[in-house]
């Protein structure tokens, strides 16, 4: 289901021109390649990122029961992944993990271009759409982690154009070493302005053996606000007890998950540590996994017995509306130059830059993500690039021509 409040925006074109090598970070050598992938103990961001925190001991939300109350106490927990197919479809929202090889594509923009990062990206032919085989009208997500390179590249509503690049109504790319965040007030491919696969339950996590980070998870109606770590609202609604984006529910401690078959055990426990985030208008307490052959359907339903009533509402922090969303100063790109700027065909060009104040960068429409402060690549023909620098508050971009005689 998607967000309800955001004006609707022409749609652009990002044209391809050369595939430089990206920068490496080199925290996600590990990752196995491939559909549902193993990352073998890999967690995106750092530990201290909220998706990573352990808040089994924090305070409950003053406002708890009316939450609950709203979302209502006898709607079930709905493992919103499996395995098999459902009505010609995969249960699960679906990821891949790419080589840093993988050649980069055009991203053609939609509805939500101008909240969107631009591409391109490393989206292979064959991505899975949300839904495969027959992904229909529904979200239609598609995920991409990047091994070595340690980015993450995600798209809504996505769809493959003749032409062998992608198009999606809204996309981001997350940075998976630092505390990345969207603009506030600005969506993702996720309703709530939040990254989709560090929320998904994983089976290669669970026979691991534990899951280290908050689960996604949502519900019919929030409100018209957010809290940490969302940057988005879907709703028009302002009743105080509707859940804000963001809103964290935590597994009571008393609850007994002894009686669970192992798997489920794996998945309890991290609600009860790590809780679960409300990401999107949908279906009430539906959780998101992957899909995944492997996962034993008879025991996700296991999952079913609990219900609303067996959790609470974790203490929210500032909750912002439309009346006092945080502003401030946007990134200041001092210089973005190329040398040389004209040159022959096969002649490599440095591109270098001078940001403060940016989150992460990104080069359009060749390179994609960068690291540091300047990265060579060889253009195939004279190329306008832009630098676009976004932080918390909002985005700075500026441009240079390399010429190709």
């Amino acid at each position: 289901m998607r967000r309800a409040n955001t004006t609707v925006f022409a749609a652009f074109i990002i044209c391809l021109a050369a595939l430089p090598a990206r920068p490496q970070a080199g925290t996600c050598n590990g990752l196995s390649l491939g559909p549902e992938a193993s990352l073998n103990g890999f967690i995106p961001f750092p530990s201290d990122n909220l998706w990573n925190t352990n808040i089994s001991t924090w305070s409950v939300d003053s406002n708890s029961e009316n939450i609950i109350n709203f979302i209502g106490v006898n709607s079930p927990l709905h493992p919103d992944f499996g395995a098999g197919l459902y009505d010609g479809q995969t249960m699960g929202i679906p990821y891949q993990i790419e080589a840093d090889t993988q050649p980069l594509v055009t991203i053609k923009l939609g509805e939500y271009a101008t909240e969107s990062d631009p591409g391109p990206m490393p989206v292979p032919g064959n991505a899975q759409i949300e839904g495969f085989p027959n992904p229909g009208d529904g979200d239609r997500h598609v995920l991409v982690l990047e091994q070595t390179g340690c980015w993450l590249f995600e798209l809504y509503n996505a769809y493959k154009l003749s032409n062998g690049s992608w198009g999606g109504n809204s996309t981001a790319i997350w940075d998976m070493t630092i505390d990345e965040q969207r603009p506030y007030t600005w969506t993702s491919a996720d309703a709530a302005g939040l990254p989709i696969f560090v929320g998904l339950a994983r089976y290669d996590e669970v026979a691991a053996g534990a899951i280290n980070h908050a689960l996604r998870f949502t519900v019919p109606t929030t409100q018209e606000a957010f809290v940490a770590p969302a940057s988005h609202w879907a709703s028009s609604d302002t009743d105080p007890n509707a859940p804000p984006m963001g809103t964290r529910l935590r597994l009571k401690s008393s609850f007994n998950i002894s009686g669970f078959p192992p798997d489920d055990q794996v998945i309890l426990t991290a609600l009860q540590q790590y809780g679960m985030i409300v990401a999107d208008n949908g279906s009430a307490m539906f959780v998101s996994g992957t899909p995944d052959d492997r996962w034993n359907n008879n025991d996700l339903d296991q999952l079913k017995t609990l219900t609303a009533s067996d959790f609470e509402v974790v203490q929210l922090g500032t909750i912002y509306t439309p009346a006092n969303v945080p502003t401030g100063p946007n990134p200041v790109i001092s210089s973005f130059t190329a040398n040389p700027n004209t040159v022959s065909a096969g002649t490599p060009v440095t591109l270098s830059w001078t940001v403060s104040g940016a989150i992460y960068n990104i080069i359009s429409p060749v390179i994609g993500p960068v690291r540091g402060t300047s990265i060579t690549f060889t253009p195939s023909s004279t190329t306008t690039l832009t630098l676009y620098s976004t932080n918390q508050y909002g985005r700075a971009t500026a441009n240079v021509t390399v010429t190709v005689n």
